[in-house]
């Protein structure tokens, strides 16, 4: 089986190399913006491919690499630069597209492509949603849109191609160790002091009611996402872990104590602090955070036979020391060169939070 995985080299994309690599008669092809070092684990299995997914000739060149596969796995997403909306839609939302149109151009015939929870509409808290729930996305944050509109862009490719298999995942927050430096660079920025985690202890812990959300190990993405290759399903799948994590369970896991905050104050701190370039993390991340819905993982567990093998604390506390020591790997997404943008040596440069890209 001939797989093409766009966006192998970051989070999920090298958890699904881990688990794909030494699968008997699996040939996996890479194509990513920026070549990951070929020579180490899990990146030394695959035919890999540069290409940049937001230009206008990425159609094209993605046919050529995608003829003969069996199935293409999507992955590819933008998060930074953060203050760049039209470099982040380029390769979101048109880079989609291209996959998509080269996909049909090359005939190729199961499509898998990495949703999200955030491609749902505000939902509840305290009950679980199915995969039938809105997918518009939650006003005020790029990325749900981003999430919600290349959403829209299968369904039109499926009602226009019904001979086409489209599979979407859609997990909540992705967490490993070696993403550690990835998410403090990306989400913290450099006036995080990600020495002092090393002891598993937050002191502090903002507490409000909609502060719930799910997680799930990169791993067990991965083996959804290789259940869903080995299969014919389609349509859409939830995919997290329990329990929620909510400011009560961070506060257990980290010795913290929780403090209440208003939901004004946490986007107006969130808001002022990335106009400043404090940090990367733009306000509708806060948004997203307080409004996503909580998913039902009930289809994927009776249609797929997937259940996580590792629980959602468990994998928030993994990150968390992979953030405290600086937990990377030779692939550009998640490097742990000192002079990025987000990290202290990157802003020395003149290399601010928010103008880093991770694709």
């Amino acid at each position: 089986m001939r797989v093409v995985i766009v966006g192998a080299s970051g989070n999920a994309g090298t958890a699904l190399l881990r688990r794909l690599r030494n699968e008997p008669g699996m040939d996996l092809a890479g194509v990513v913006r920026r070549m990951p070092g070929t020579d180490t684990v899990p990146y030394d299995a695959v035919e890999w491919h540069s290409c940049d997914i937001g230009t206008p000739e990425a159609p094209r060149r993605l046919a050529e690499i995608f003829r003969g596969a069996d199935a293409v796995v999507h992955l590819a997403w933008q998060i930074q630069p953060s203050h760049d909306q039209r470099r982040l839609f380029r390769t979101n939302v048109l880079g989609s597209r291209a996959v998509v149109e080269a996909v049909l151009r090359a005939g190729v015939p199961s499509l898998v492509y990495a949703s999200s929870v955030g491609t749902y509409a505000p939902g509840p808290k305290d009950a679980y949603v199915t995969e039938a729930y809105p997918k518009t996305g939650v006003k005020g944050s790029s990325y749900s849109r981003h999430k919600a509109l290349v959403e829209a862009l299968l369904d039109r490719a499926e009602s226009d191609h019904p001979t086409l298999r489209v599979v979407r995942l859609r997990p909540g927050l992705i967490f490993q160790r070696d993403v550690g430096t990835e998410i403090g660079r990306y989400f913290a920025g450099p006036l995080l002091p990600a020495r002092l985690l090393r002891f598993g202890r937050i002191p502090v812990i903002p507490s409000h009611p909609g502060l719930r959300v799910q997680a799930v190990h990169a791993d067990d993405v991965a083996d959804a996402y290789a259940r869903a290759l080995a299969s014919d399903v389609h349509g859409a799948f939830n995919v997290a872990a329990g329990p929620v994590l909510d400011p009560t369970v961070a506060a257990e896991a980290f010795h913290g104590r929780e403090v209440p905050v208003p939901g004004f104050l946490l986007r107006g701190a969130a808001d002022l602090s990335w106009r400043l370039r404090l940090q990367p993390v733009d306000v509708g991340w806060v948004r997203l955070g307080l409004k996503a819905p909580l998913m039902s993982c009930d289809r994927i567990a009776a249609e797929l036979g997937w259940r996580p093998l590792t629980g959602a604390v468990h994998a928030l506390k993994e990150l968390v020391a992979g953030m405290a020591d600086r937990a990377h790997t030779d692939s550009p997404p998640l490097s742990g060169a000192p002079d990025l943008p987000g990290r202290l040596g990157g802003v020395l440069r003149g290399r601010l939070p928010g103008s880093g890209n991770p694709y």
